[in-house]
C-alpha cells in the first residue's frame, strides 16, 4: 500500500475542510474499523489518527519524518471540499479535530453534522445531519463539536442536545442513539466520545446551567448504560462534605467535562479535567472547596469507581476551569520512570502530577491567598513551582478600573470589578 500521510485539516467558520498531502494514493472504500486492543490505541499514530487525541495518552504526536523543514516549503493543497453549509452562521465554532482511518476523513461540524471524507479526492462518501432543533438554549460559548469517536466499525458523536448517536462507519446511518441527558435541564455534549474496551466514554457540558456534572460510559455495541461518575459528590461520596449541609446547591454544583478523556490501561485509569463550579461567580451560596469542580480526576476505566482527585482552584470563583485535555506521559525522574499527567490550566499553570496516585510530580504550594468573606473564598490556593505560562499579575489597569492586590491571580472580588491575571 502507497504511503499516506495528511498534514493538516482545518474546519473554518464557513465550514469547508481543506487537505495538504504529501504523498497519496487511489482512495479505498470504506474499510469499517475494528475492535481496537489498548495497545493498537496507545501507539503513536503512524498510518491513521484514530482517537482525539491521537493516542489514549492524548499526547497528539506523530513521529512520521515525511515532512521536514527543508520540504515544509512545498506543500500545497490538493482539494478544497466544502460541506454544504452545516454549521454555517455566527453562533457556530468549527473546533473539530478530525479522525483519519484507512483512507477516509470523520468530521463533524458545530451543528453535529458528520461526514465522512476521502482522503485522497475529497469526495464526501456520506453523510450525517443531527438536525438539531434550534429552540436549544444551554449551549454555552458557541455551538460546537471537538470531535467524534471511532470504533467497531461505527463513528460515535456527542450532541448538543444531550444524545450519544452511533453511526455505521461504512453508511452513516444510525445504529444507536441514546438520550444521554435532556437539553431541556441544561446538559449538552461538546467533547469528542471516547472509544475504549468496548465502551463509549463521554463527558457532559453546561456548569453554567445548574448541571450537576458528570462522566458516563455505554456499550459501545448497543448503546446500553454502564456506568456514571459524578463530577460533584453526592451524600455519602468522596467530597461531598466540600459543599454546605444546608443546601441542595451540589445538586446544580457545575463540573462540566469539556474535553475527551486519556486513559492508561496498564492501571486501567480514566483521567480527565473539570470546569467551574455552580454558580459561577457567587461562591456565597457553596461555601467550601467544592469537589470536583476544576480538578484532573482518575478514576476506574470499566466501573467509573473514583480512585484520585487533585484541585487546581479550591472554590473558584474566577472560572478557571480545567478545560484542557490531560496528557499522559512516562518520564525518568530521579533516576526511575515515572508515570505523570498534566493539564495546562486556564490559571496560567500546567499541572503536573504522578497519575498513579494524584500527588505533583513537580513541586505544588499551598499559599494563602487574599480574602472576600462575602464570597467564602478558601483560605489557601495551590502554587505550583515553576514559571506560569501567562502572565499572572498587571502593572497598569485599564482606564476607569482601579488596581487591587496589583491584579494577581486569585483577587476576590464581590459587587466593584477587580481587574486580574489570568482574566
Amino acid at each position: 500500500m502507497a504511503s499516506r500521510f495528511v498534514f493538516g485539516f482545518v474546519v473554518p467558520a464557513g465550514c469547508a475542510l481543506s487537505a495538504v498531502v504529501l504523498a497519496y494514493a487511489q482512495a479505498p472504500s470504506i474499510i469499517p474499523a475494528p475492535a481496537f486492543t489498548a495497545r493498537e490505541l496507545t501507539q503513536y499514530p503512524t498510518t491513521g489518527w484514530l482517537t482525539n487525541g491521537g493516542d489514549l495518552f492524548n499526547r497528539r504526536y506523530s513521529p512520521l519524518t515525511q515532512i521536514t523543514r527543508d520540504n515544509v516549503a512545498q506543500l500545497k493543497a490538493v482539494w478544497r471540499r466544502s460541506l454544504g453549509g452545516s454549521g454555517v452562521g455566527v453562533k457556530y465554532s468549527g473546533e473539530a479535530q478530525p479522525i483519519v482511518h484507512d483512507g477516509v476523513v470523520y468530521v463533524v461540524t458545530g451543528a453535529d453534522d458528520v461526514f465522512a471524507i476521502s482522503v485522497d479526492s475529497g469526495e464526501i462518501l456520506w453523510k450525517y445531519e443531527a438536525k438539531l432543533d434550534d429552540k436549544i438554549t444551554v449551549v454555552c460559548c458557541g455551538w460546537t463539536s471537538r470531535g467524534v469517536g471511532l470504533g467497531d466499525g461505527r463513528v460515535y458523536v456527542g450532541q448538543l442536545d444531550g444524545k450519544l448517536v452511533a453511526l455505521d462507519q461504512r453508511t452513516g446511518a444510525v445504529v444507536w442513539s441514546t438520550q444521554a441527558e435532556r437539553w431541556q435541564e441544561g446538559f449538552s455534549i461538546t467533547s469528542a466520545p471516547l472509544y475504549y474496551d468496548g465502551l463509549v466514554i463521554t463527558g457532559f457540558a453546561g456548569a453554567e446551567y445548574g448541571i450537576r456534572g458528570r462522566v458516563k460510559a455505554y456499550d459501545a455495541k448497543t448503546g446500553a448504560h454502564v456506568w456514571t461518575f459524578y463530577t460533584i459528590p453526592g451524600p455519602g461520596e468522596v467530597g461531598h462534605d466540600t459543599w454546605p449541609k444546608d443546601n441542595n446547591v451540589w445538586q446544580h454544583g457545575g463540573a462540566s467535562v469539556w474535553q475527551t478523556p486519556a486513559v492508561d490501561p496498564e492501571l486501567g485509569l480514566l483521567y480527565f479535567s473539570t470546569g467551574n463550579p455552580g454558580p459561577d461567580f457567587n461562591g456565597a451560596v457553596r461555601a467550601g472547596d467544592n469537589l470536583f469542580s476544576v480538578s484532573m480526576v482518575a478514576v476506574e476505566a470499566r466501573t467509573g469507581t473514583y480512585r484520585w482527585h487533585f484541585q487546581q482552584v479550591r472554590h473558584d470563583i474566577w472560572d478557571y476551569d480545567a478545560t484542557n485535555p490531560v496528557v499522559l506521559f512516562d518520564l525518568e525522574i530521579g533516576g526511575r520512570v515515572r508515570k505523570g499527567i498534566a493539564e495546562a490550566s486556564k490559571t496560567g499553570w500546567v499541572y503536573v502530577l504522578d497519575r498513579t496516585n494524584g500527588r505533583p510530580l513537580v513541586g505544588i504550594e499551598d499559599r494563602p491567598v487574599p480574602q472576600e468573606l462575602r464570597q467564602a473564598t478558601a483560605r489557601t490556593q495551590p502554587y505550583p513551582v515553576g514559571d506560569a505560562f501567562v502572565p499572572q499579575s498587571i502593572a497598569i489597569p485599564p482606564e476607569g478600573y482601579r488596581l487591587v492586590n496589583q491584579g494577581r491571580i486569585f483577587t476576590p472580588f464581590w459587587t466593584d470589578p477587580v481587574v486580574a491575571k489570568p482574566g
